[in-house]
């Protein structure tokens, strides 16, 4: 079994660290690649982490999981709201999948409080900042050593 995780971002998630701050952080994607790297090293697991501001690349990624990758981290980010080819690719991966959001965004504008994602997601991760990734990353890790034990 792969013990690779595939961590996937959307569009605009390249500008974190200079879009925003008062709602994203200071900390750029960059910066959050680092962390999930050292912290799946520490838990036995490879992350293969991208970012994209195309729709299309984002379902490529997701098809390519199927075969590569025994979870996903998504922060679809605007797709969230808004992508049906989203929702579908990710119908077509049985393993875990995390939702993730820097920000809490049902404390933000009522736009995007109805997530697609959602309705699939084996679990979301809201609000936690950049560390939310780290946090997902355990959370899956724990998915995947509990799903391989059953």
């Amino acid at each position: 079994m792969t013990r690779t995780i595939f961590v996937l971002n959307g569009p605009n998630l390249n500008l974190l660290g200079e879009r925003e701050p008062t709602i994203y952080g200071s900390t750029t994607l960059a910066d959050i690649r680092q962390m999930c790297l050292a912290r799946a090293k520490t838990l036995g697991f490879e992350i293969d982490f991208r970012q994209t501001n195309f729709e299309g690349e984002l379902v490529e990624s997701i098809h390519q999981a199927r075969k590569q990758a025994c979870g996903i981290i998504i922060n679809p980010a605007a797709y969230t709201f808004t992508s049906i080819a989203l929702l579908d690719a990710l119908k077509t991966f049985d393993p875990p999948k995390i939702e993730l959001h820097i920000s809490n965004v049902h404390a933000r504008e009522e736009i995007y409080h109805k997530s697609l994602v959602s309705r699939i997601a084996t679990a979301i991760m809201i609000g936690f900042g950049a560390r939310g990734y780290e946090l997902a990353i355990e959370a899956m890790a724990g998915m995947v050593g509990a799903a391989k034990a059953a």
